[in-house]
This record gives C-alpha cells, sequence and structure tokens, in this order.
C-alpha cells in the first residue's frame, strides 16, 4: 500500500493527474476540495477554514490504507503543517509517503486553466487568478523527497508517477 499525496497550486492539474494514476494503479482519490465545498454547502462554519477538511480526509486516509486500498490525496498542501499530517497518517497506517508536486512551467498556461475553471465552476469554492496568485504567496517551498510533474511540459506524466509509486 501507499499513500500518494497530489500537492500544488489550484489549477496545476493534481485532480486530473490523480485520477488517471487512480485508474491505472488502482487507488481511491480523496479530495480535501470535495470535503471543504460539502462543508460549505451544509453551512458548517469553521474558524480556520479548510482544517476541518484536511482531517476528515486524514481520517478517511487512514480507514481505506486499513483495509488494504491504495490511496491518493488530492489537497493544495501549502504549508508544512498540513504537509506534516499526510507524514503522520502514513507513519500510522506503516505505509510508504509519496508526494507528487505538480506545477505549471509557464504562467500563461496555468492562468488559462485557472480562467477557464473559474468560468466553469460549479460553486464558489472554485478560485480566480487572483485567488491562486494569493495561494502562490503563500505556498512554502518542498523540502523533502518528492516527484515534481510539470504538466505543461509532460507529454504522459502518468508512467512516471507509477513507477515513482510503486518503487
Amino acid at each position: 500500500m501507499v499513500l500518494a499525496v497530489f500537492a500544488g497550486l489550484p489549477g496545476v492539474g493534481k485532480s486530473t493527474l490523480a485520477a488517471r494514476v487512480a485508474r491505472e494503479l488502482p487507488a481511491c482519490v480523496l479530495a480535501v476540495d470535495t470535503v471543504d465545498f460539502a462543508l460549505q454547502r451544509y453551512e458548517v462554519v469553521e474558524p480556520r477554514p479548510g482544517f476541518a477538511a484536511y482531517g476528515a480526509v486524514a481520517a478517511l486516509a487512514e480507514v481505506q490504507l486499513g483495509i488494504g486500498q491504495h490511496v491518493i490525496i488530492d489537497a493544495v498542501s501549502p504549508v508544512k503543517a498540513a504537509r506534516q499530517l499526510w507524514v503522520e497518517v502514513a507513519e500510522r497506517a506503516g505505509v510508504p509517503l509519496r508526494v507528487i508536486e505538480v506545477v505549471v512551467g509557464d504562467d500563461a498556461e496555468h492562468r488559462r486553466r485557472v480562467e477557464k475553471r473559474y468560468q466553469n465552476r460549479d460553486h464558489e469554492g472554485v478560485p480566480d487568478w487572483v485567488r491562486v496568485l494569493e495561494r502562490q504567496a503563500e505556498y512554502e517551498p518542498y523540502l523533502g523527497p518528492r516527484l515534481v510533474v510539470d504538466t505543461f511540459l509532460a507529454r504522459d506524466p502518468v508512467g512516471p508517477v507509477l513507477e515513482y509509486l510503486t518503487v
């Protein structure tokens, strides 16, 4: 079993890549945004926005790992505290943690993707380009082992990601 964390700014292609890898592995995908949007829809108010969603996804990941499933986390994971949560889940479950940091190496392409996603949004939680830039300013550099995937340059990153996850 493996706990794979697909991290990176909104609009870089985390969810798309995570879904493609999940079909091949196979694995369940647990997306922090999905939980966060559901909490908002049910008017769950919390003092630290997003905190409960990370906690809920971590709890679900432990359950899935405990029954023998590979788990993919789809989350921005912008700061050390969020990233430490995944380390702790992997340690408690006794599985390796593999981080895939997803980026878009071309700012114009990243903006195009974000704006298209925002235009087609089906809920208010989808960030616009200004909000993504704000998140970028808050995003702490990743330290430690990880696979960096540039979805602008990579022709088909699924193979290298699968190789990284199954080593």
